[in-house]
Order: C-alpha cells, then sequence, then structure tokens
C-alpha cells in the first residue's frame, strides 16, 4: 500500500487526515484562476458509511449544504470525418487550455476501456492493424453505414469480434461516432453474435454522445437487467462528467453505490474530471475518499492531478506529483508527457518544456513518428521555428493527417503562414474526401493574423468543395466575423450552427459573440447570447456569469436577481467575481443613499 501524509490547503489550516502522498500536493489556493470557490461538500448519509457526493447551494458566507439544481445539461449529436473535431486537446496549444475547455480528452481512457476493458469485461484483444472493415465504413457517406457492412456481408467477408473491435477504435479514435453508432445499429439488427455488457455499454456511449444523454438514459432501462452492470453506469457516469453536469454524475455516482457497485478508480477520476473544471475545492473529498477506500491512484489519476496544477500554475506541485509518480513506480506514457511540457511551455519554462520533448522523441524521431503531432504544436507554442522545421522535415515526405494538422498550427505560430498554406494545399491532394476541419485549422492561422480577406475566401472556398462544416469550423468563422467587427454576421453563423442538427457548438463561439456585446455594454443581446448557450447545453459556466455581469457592469445597469440565478446554477464566486457583482448590485450603497438614509 502507498505511504500516507497529510493534505495542505494554501486557502484554510484545514487538517483533512491522512493521505497518499501526491494528495498530499494538490493545494487549492483560494485565489484560483478559473473555476468556483466553495467550501468542502462531502456528505455522510447516516445510513451508511459511504459518503455520498452532493453539490453546494449558494452561499456565500457560510457552508450550508443542499443537493444542487435540477438543471440538466443536454448535449446535441455531433460526428466529425477526421481527427481533429470540437477543440480536441490533441492538438491545442498551452494557451488553449482552460477550465472551461469544451473537450479536453477526458473521456479517451473511457472509450478505449469500452473496447478493451481489461478484467471485467471479455478478454477481447484489438489487433494493431489497419482495420478493412473501417475503410469500408469511411469509404461511403456518413448516411450509409448499413449499406457498406450489407456490401460486406455479400461480399462473403465475416463481422467477427476483432474485426468490430478493430473498426470501432479507428472510428473512436476519430470521433466518427455517428458511423459507429449506425454499426451498432445494424449489427443489434442482423444479429451477428450475442451481445455482451460491453456491447451495450459502447452503443450506450455512442447514443450519449451523438443524440444526447437524455436519450442514453432511456436506453439503458431498454437493456436487459442482467447486462445492466457497473460498465453500463460508469459509461453513463463519464458522459456526465464530461458535459459538466455536476448533479447527474452525482446522481450516478451514487447510483452506483447504491446498486452495490465497488468503488473503483475509474469512478473517482471521473469526479476528479468533473470538479477540475466546475469546482476545485471538492478535489480534496475525493482524494480524501479514494484514500478511505484503499484507492491506489491509476496513471490516468495522476494525469487529471497533473493538469489540474497545471491550470492553477502550480508548478512546485506537479513536479511534487511526478515525484511521488516516481517513488510509486508509475512511469509516465506519452500523454502524460504531453501535458507536462504543456504546463510548462504555459508557465514560461522552455527550457524544462524542451527537456520533455527531448525526452519524448527519444534517440530516433523516426522511429517515433507518433510523437511528432505534440512535438509540432508545442514547439509552435514555444516559437522554436528551427524544431518545428526539423520536425515537418522529417514528416514532410510521408506526412500523416494529424501531424498536418498540427503542424499548420505550428507554423502559424511561428509567423510563417506560407509555409502553413503550403501543408493545407498538401492535405488537399492526399487523395481522399477532406474534412471541414483542414479548412478551419488554416482559417484560424489567418485569424490570429489579422488576415480577414484571406479568411474570407477560405470559408468561400471550403463551402464551394461541398464539405460540411463542422463545430470547430463554424468557430473560426464566427470568430473571424467577430475580429472584423461584424458581429451580426458572427451571431447569424452562430445561430445556424446552433440549429444544425449535426454538431453542437463550441462553448467559445458562444462566447466570441457574446464577448463583443460585452463590450459594447449590450446587455439584450448578451442575455439573448447567454440563454442560447445554456439551452445548447452549457450549464453553469463560471465564464459566462462572468460576461454577463460585465456587461451590466459597462451599461450601468443594475444586475437585479443576479444572486438568485447564480444559485440556481450553482455558481459560487471568486474574489474578482464577487467585486463584479457589488458594481452591478442595484442595492448597492452610495453617498446619496446614506443622505436619504
Amino acid at each position: 500500500m502507498f505511504a500516507l501524509s497529510k493534505v495542505l490547503r494554501r486557502s484554510q489550516s484545514l487538517r483533512l487526515g491522512a493521505y497518499n502522498a501526491v494528495y498530499s500536493n494538490l493545494d487549492i489556493p483560494s485565489g484560483e484562476r478559473t473555476g468556483a470557490i466553495v467550501t468542502n461538500a462531502l456528505i455522510h448519509d447516516k445510513s451508511e458509511g459511504f459518503p455520498r457526493f452532493y453539490e453546494l447551494s449558494w452561499s456565500s458566507c457560510t457552508g450550508r449544504r443542499s443537493l444542487s439544481s435540477d438543471a440538466r445539461a443536454k448535449t446535441a449529436g455531433e460526428e466529425d470525418e477526421e481527427e481533429l473535431e470540437n477543440g480536441n486537446s490533441d492538438l491545442a496549444t498551452p494557451d488553449q487550455t482552460s477550465g472551461d475547455s469544451e473537450d479536453e480528452g477526458d473521456t479517451e481512457g473511457a472509450e478505449l476501456e469500452l473496447l478493451v476493458p481489461g478484467s471485467e469485461a471479455g478478454k477481447l484483444v484489438v489487433g494493431s492493424r489497419s482495420s478493412e472493415l473501417f475503410k469500408a465504413i469511411v469509404s461511403v457517406s456518413g448516411v450509409a453505414v448499413a449499406s457498406a457492412l450489407d456490401k460486406w456481408i455479400e461480399e462473403g467477408k465475416e463481422i467477427n469480434r476483432t474485426e468490430l473491435a478493430n473498426a470501432m477504435l479507428e472510428l473512436r479514435k476519430r470521433r466518427m461516432y455517428g458511423r459507429a453508432l449506425q454499426m451498432t445499429e445494424w449489427l443489434d439488427e442482423h444479429k451477428q453474435f450475442e451481445l455482451e455488457e460491453r456491447d451495450y455499454a459502447s452503443r450506450l456511449d455512442l447514443i450519449s454522445k451523438v443524440r444526447g444523454l437524455y436519450k442514453g438514459e432511456v436506453y439503458i432501462e431498454r437493456i436487459p437487467e442482467s447486462f445492466r452492470g457497473e460498465l453500463v453506469y460508469r459509461t453513463l457516469l463519464s458522459n456526465y462528467a464530461a458535459t459538466s453536469n455536476v448533479r447527474k454524475t452525482e446522481e450516478v455516482f451514487n447510483k452506483m453505490r447504491d446498486l452495490g457497485f465497488p468503488l473503483s478508480t475509474f469512478a473517482c477520476d471521473q469526479m476528479l474530471i468533473l470538479y477540475r473544471r466546475v469546482n476545485k475545492k471538492k478535489i480534496a473529498d475525493v482524494l480524501l475518499l479514494m484514500e478511505k477506500e484503499n484507492l491506489k491512484p491509476s496513471l490516468n489519476t495522476y494525469k487529471i492531478l497533473i493538469d489540474i496544477k497545471g491550470l492553477m500554475n502550480d508548478i512546485t506541485g506537479m513536479e511534487q506529483i511526478l515525484e511521488t509518480m516516481k517513488s510509486e513506480g508509475v512511469e509516465l506514457d506519452l500523454r502524460a508527457q504531453s501535458i507536462i511540457a504543456r504546463n510548462y511551455a504555459s508557465a514560461g519554462l522552455k527550457e524544462k518544456a524542451e527537456k520533455v520533448l527531448k525526452e519524448m522523441e527519444g534517440e530516433s524521431l523516426e522511429e517515433n513518428r507518433h510523437v511528432c503531432k505534440d512535438l509540432l504544436s508545442i514547439y509552435g507554442f514555444l516559437q522554436r521555428a528551427d524544431e518545428v522545421t526539423r520536425i515537418w522535415k522529417i514528416c514532410e515526405e510521408k506526412p500523416r493527417y494529424n501531424e498536418s494538422l498540427a503542424a499548420i498550427l505550428a507554423f502559424g505560430k511561428i509567423d510563417k503562414v506560407k509555409e502553413a498554406e503550403a501543408i493545407f494545399e498538401k492535405i488537399l491532394k492526399m487523395g481522399h474526401r477532406v474534412s471541414s476541419n483542414v479548412y478551419s485549422v488554416l482559417l484560424k492561422v489567418y485569424i490570429d493574423h489579422k488576415m480577414v480577406s484571406e479568411g474570407k475566401d477560405l470559408v468561400k472556398q471550403m463551402s464551394d468543395s461541398g464539405c460540411s462544416i463542422g463545430a470547430l469550423t463554424w468557430d473560426a468563422v464566427i470568430k473571424l466575423y467577430v475580429e472584423v467587427g461584424e458581429v451580426e454576421k458572427a451571431e447569424s453563423a452562430l445561430s445556424k450552427a446552433t440549429q444544425s442538427k449535426q454538431i453542437k457548438p463550441l462553448m467559445s463561439s458562444f462566447m466570441h459573440v457574446m464577448d463583443e456585446y460585452v463590450k459594447r455594454g449590450d446587455v439584450h443581446n448578451t442575455e439573448k447570447i447567454f440563454e442560447r448557450m445554456k439551452q445548447a447545453g452549457y450549464q453553469s459556466r463560471f465564464r459566462a456569469y462572468q460576461a454577463l455581469i460585465q456587461a451590466y457592469v459597462n451599461a450601468k445597469a443594475p444586475a437585479y436577481g443576479m444572486n438568485d440565478r447564480m444559485k440556481a446554477d450553482n455558481i459560487f464566486p471568486n474574489k474578482g467575481l464577487a467585486a463584479q457583482l457589488a458594481k452591478a448590485d442595484p442595492f448597492k450603497k452610495t453617498p446619496l443613499s446614506d443622505l436619504l438614509d
């Protein structure tokens, strides 16, 4: 069992008892830069010895606890044709990662677990070869998956579990969830083999991603009770955590305990992912629970904690966690190294970042091509033009798709727009249908360099190509209109994106438009975008309330009922937001009001 120590907090002299050494390094400051600040919210059910998670109600002065609001975060379906979709964090530069990030790659491990779940869901082995079934599925249009599978069978080919797992893995890696769901529906209809719990869990995951979590819960009721086990509920838990729906995530977590499932590191990791985004004060509660239940942190747990430290810009704390990992014999994987390098880069520690990047590269970059994407991205952020150029020379003779996208962004960061354009043209000539996201990454480069006319021409070219527009592309188009001062066109584009049944707009798409109205002190339109954002499923967002309140401040207008609205959404003010609220308080005292009193 791992060594124990205590948890320290910078903001409180609160001793929380014995903890693992890694937990003791997770200090949570009162002045954190993102998320809400509240006191601990673990409530112990008197009928059980097990702590139950609930969300705190509004209280700026006391530690009163209550159930969270009943707001349900609904998710729209999305499908993309390639690897970069909806703010994929794999290609995010360090300055793009924040507590409000829409997609931080948290569910990656959960998704792959549905395919190779280890001990609890079977002994399925996924091969390393490229899936022929996957190639058949992507060779047709997005709505013709069934026809591709029918043709596969007509040609006398077999769909066994190994072939299915390889195809599903390829589809999930590229976030082509719509196609993956169609494949599961076809398999269910044609009864290719007896379904197991992992099959139901996989389909639940896809339904939740494509059609929304409400539909996912409806589907659970259709699963035979004998297959409605821990893996199914863990899948639902991870999806709710990914949407930052506090009430539903905690509800599912507690239900799993009520059903008698043993507490797992995976389930606790999902709570850490949730609280990392919405309430960092409650992270300590999860860690205390893990220590109490003798749950040893997984590699994924460590990566979440490292990421949290990076968001807090606490590099010392991050390094202490790394020391603990080393002492526990836990080895870093590529993903962990990438997070560490990004955190160093974001903190301005270029030498440390580059040291990690060299370790990732190894002795031969030609043999470690899989790291090129991350190297290009982080070296681009560091503005190391020599390294970006060196790495791309290794890739450009036979470039991979994700490397090419990373290179476009990296060359944009080092102000080599012509090189970025050349890579874009090379992708267009790769010989397969080009995703809208290829256009969106170059569009981002144009926006960063204020190349408005080039950006508009690219949007027209994208439209003429006939490719579907994904969330990332809509985001770039909306930002482009805002940059040139055409906020009405930006709002129109946002409305079109919101009405699309194929994608869910990024939160940043709403914020581009909202922030512009905030600058103008336009309370009416700020409120309108705020409500659209909530309707799209972005519930209880701290960043959105910051902007909304600032609109009232800029308009010199009283924000009636704002405290109650925030209370209903379980948003808790830090010092900065409290100061904003005071400025917009309709009942605040003034010298004149004192005289009148």
